[in-house]
């Protein structure tokens, strides 16, 4: 296995196919990118703008011109020297239309007798497959049957041979699904899904025959080594992930292969999965947390509380998990009580609920981690000890058997409880300091020190050096850029916190939590059209579920937050924009030190794309936007011709650093071989962050801008290289060695790439 030096994602969909995906490989190669990494590319719901709702593994995506289409790619990268990296998807599959999902439609028509029938994770002993697809229980009376198929306004079911005869209601009656409320979903489903999306379903790659039947085509690419590395979604949800990541090696033993695992503070993979890494959450955190000012978090907090914003984060995040399992996950936690032998129905129940409540990381991987799953039992015991007995019983049958059914349902479900109570509610509820309330994130804790930061990255470098690392993904709740302006709020938090009491008197969000997000987002963002803004803050709303839901939305209230932006830019917008003035240019300062921290650090670094200029998105679908490649080709062209960016408004400092950084990690590797921090001497020191990759190659960040411009700038501050001479491969300034003023070395740029002669 080779790693790539480096991967640039590409959102592939109908209006980005294989061939525009093929457009562009020239432009990565001369950024300096390794490896083309793109979506997935696998046949999908008709319209998918993602491609993560596969209806048909065994199909390159026609929308997205198919096996032809998908071969000229990666010919075209094989020619420019590039790998091609594919997202793949073994946890689920789209059954929102089943006319495009062939095994799913065979499920529907014959039911368990299906070759299908055990592909997906259905609860057979329950009957017909539940499919909550209708407005209410009386749209049973607006079925029809069009030939071989029983119809309901644009869905369209398939009838068993043999039972098309009689009423539309006679021939529901006879087939092996059963069309319900859609409400019903959440409570009753009977098979296995992809978080609370019930078009989703969950399939059983853990059986070595629907392994085979998912995997067969990536992995034909594999051998065949068009496809040189795999990116592996969601696989907290499959029932051993790493049963599963051992056979993937072993059917793709040269691929470079890293898993969408969001480690906590503290958790590793455990050390049997034999894949490179994770796709790098972890980096991401800490690269934004050294860059915090500590200073900046009881004024945050006092903010909050002035607004009436929550900061009891434990608390918020057990509320909002609770409602997980209690409104939304439903039907998974009654399967799982099921399975709990000689306990009480609803004893069970809340003994199952309220350990995946407690979990302090996504999930558990019994037997070999045996911690994380002792932690959460006894912390579901402290909070409830009227549940002592269920819990004992609970913890000693999965104990009992960590391969069993119990035992592995309870683990696959935590991570959904995780996921949707903390990630998708708790972040958009506990909003003091929105920046960390990041995939991965850990809102509670403000930021971490240098030297806990160059711990970590040397410890990535001696573990694992070929995991991925991170800013901005497709996931991503805001862009790099955002995060990184953001984290100047924290250095004039005051400031900040008298203008947000200012700005909400007069025309706030009659809603504490989305009231804060709301200004933080507008700042860091900013400049964003009312239409963008108003869309972002709709989902926030939906998915703190404090005043509307996206099942039950107040529409009085969605009508005034739709109108919010408009609404500020008429009476504080002039306000707002002299305030992110203000921040603008320490916000450049930290993106770019975070990327060239990103992209020389350990680790292989991802681009997402467009994101090599500025880019201040937020969630999807506003990150996944079309990117002007013909504007960044210009660029790169004029520093052909010679030059060097101002650092301003048009971002192509930032994308200059990303070409000569990712350029020198792809042509030298040799100097990406280790890790070493450094420490400058003077009374700036706190403000640098400078660490060695190997004897010949040194990488020199800012700290805290608005600090260091208020102090005077380096002053005399210095920092001690190598003998010999230095030459910053960004600005191409030459550094003697030994005793080297940072005021010289960051004359033109924060950060400098420095590599000895």
């Amino acid at each position: 296995m080779t790693a790539p030096a480096s991967t640039y994602r590409l959102q592939l969909r109908p209006g980005f196919d294989f061939a525009d995906a093929r457009g562009v490989v020239a432009y990565l190669r001369d950024l300096g990118i390794g490896a083309v990494y793109v979506s997935p590319v696998l046949e999908a719901t008709p319209g998918s703008t993602h491609g993560y709702d596969v209806t048909d593994p065994t199909r390159m995506r026609e929308e997205l011109g198919g096996e032809d289409g998908f071969r000229s790619l990666t010919a075209a990268a094989r020619e420019a020297g590039l790998g091609v990296v594919v997202d793949i998807v073994p946890n689920h599959m789209s059954v929102e239309v089943p006319s495009a999902n062939p095994w799913w439609r065979h499920v529907l028509r014959d039911g368990s007798r299906s070759a299908y029938a055990n592909h997906f994770d259905i609860d057979w002993s329950r009957g017909r497959v539940l499919v909550p697809v209708l407005g209410s229980a009386d749209d049973l009376a607006k079925l029809t049957v069009e030939g071989d198929e029983l119809v309901y306004f644009d869905h369209r079911f398939p009838i068993a041979p043999g039972t098309g005869e009689g009423s539309p209601q006679e021939v529901h009656d006879r087939q092996h699904y059963e069309l319900v409320d859609w409400r019903r979903g959440n409570t009753e489903l009977n098979y296995r899904r992809f978080f609370d999306i019930t078009t989703l379903a969950a399939v059983t790659v853990e059986r070595p025959e629907v392994f085979d039947d998912t995997h067969r085509e990536i992995l034909t690419w594999v051998n065949a080594e068009e496809v040189t590395g795999l990116r592996i979604d969601h696989p907290d949800g499959l029932a051993d992930p790493g049963a599963y990541v051992r056979r993937l090696r072993d059917a793709a033993p040269h691929a470079w292969i890293v898993i969408e695992k969001i480690l906590h503070p503290g958790e590793h993979l455990p050390e049997s999965w034999p894949v490179e890494g994770t796709t790098g959450y972890d980096a991401m955190r800490e690269t934004l947390g050294v860059l915090l000012d500590p200073a900046g978090e009881e004024a945050f907090t006092k903010l909050a509380d002035r607004l009436g914003v929550r900061t009891d984060y434990a608390a918020v995040e057990q509320e909002a998990r609770r409602l997980v399992t209690d409104t939304i996950l439903v039907a998974e936690v009654r399967r799982i009580a099921g399975l709990l032998d000689g306990v009480d129905v609803d004893a069970a129940r809340a003994a199952v609920a309220e350990t995946m409540i407690a979990f302090g990381v996504y999930r558990s991987y019994l037997p070999e981690v045996e911690s994380t799953w002792t932690d959460a039992v006894e912390r579901a015991r402290d909070r409830r000890p009227d549940l002592d007995a269920a819990l004992t019983t609970l913890d000693q049958q999965v104990r009992g058997d960590p391969e069993g059914e119990l035992a592995t349902r309870i683990q696959q479900t935590s991570g959904m409880v995780v996921a949707k109570g903390t990630e998708d509610t708790t972040f958009y509820r506990f909003t003091r300091f929105a920046a960390l309330n990041e995939v991965g994130g850990s809102p509670e804790v403000w930021g971490m020190g240098v030297d806990e930061f160059h711990r970590l990255a040397a410890e990535r470098d001696a573990g694992r050096p070929a995991t991925m690392t991170a800013l901005t993904t497709h996931d991503t709740k805001r862009s790099e850029d955002t995060r990184a302006r953001m984290a100047v709020l924290a250095e004039v938090a005051d400031d900040f916190a008298d203008a947000v009491a200012s700005w909400t008197e007069r025309c706030g969000i009659d809603e504490p939590s989305l009231n804060l997000l709301a200004w933080q987002t507008l700042v860091g963002a900013w400049p964003i059209s009312d239409e963008r803004l108003g869309d972002y803050l709709l989902k926030a709303a939906r998915e703190s579920k404090l005043r509307t839901t996206w099942t039950e939305p107040d529409e009085e209230f969605e009508k005034s937050v739709a109108a919010w932006p408009a609404r500020v830019r008429d009476e504080v917008g002039d306000e707002v924009e002299a305030f992110v003035r203000r921040i603008e240019w320490p916000g450049w300062s930290n993106s770019l030190t975070q990327k060239i921290v990103q992209l020389t650090a350990p680790g292989v670094p991802d681009v997402y794309q467009g994101t090599e200029l500025w880019d201040f998105s937020l969630v999807d679908p506003d990150n996944r936007r079309p990117v002007d490649y013909d504007l960044r080709r210009e660029m790169l062209a004029r520093f052909d011709e010679g030059l060097v960016p101002e650092l301003d408004v048009s971002g192509a400092t930032k994308l200059f650093v990303v070409q000569r950084a990712l350029t020198l990690r792809r042509d030298r590797p040799e100097l990406f071989e280790g890790y070493r921090s450094l420490s400058a001497d003077g009374p700036a020191a706190a403000h640098a962050l400078a660490y060695a990759r190997s004897e010949d190659l040194v990488v020199v960040g800012t700290r805290l801008p608005v600090g260091l411009e208020a102090a005077g700038g380096w002053g005399d501050t210095t920092l001690t290289l190598g003998e010999g001479e230095w030459t910053d491969l960004i600005t191409g300034a030459t550094i003697a060695g030994g005793v080297a003023e940072l005021s010289a070395v960051l004359t033109r740029y924060p950060v400098a790439l420095l590599v000895r002669s």
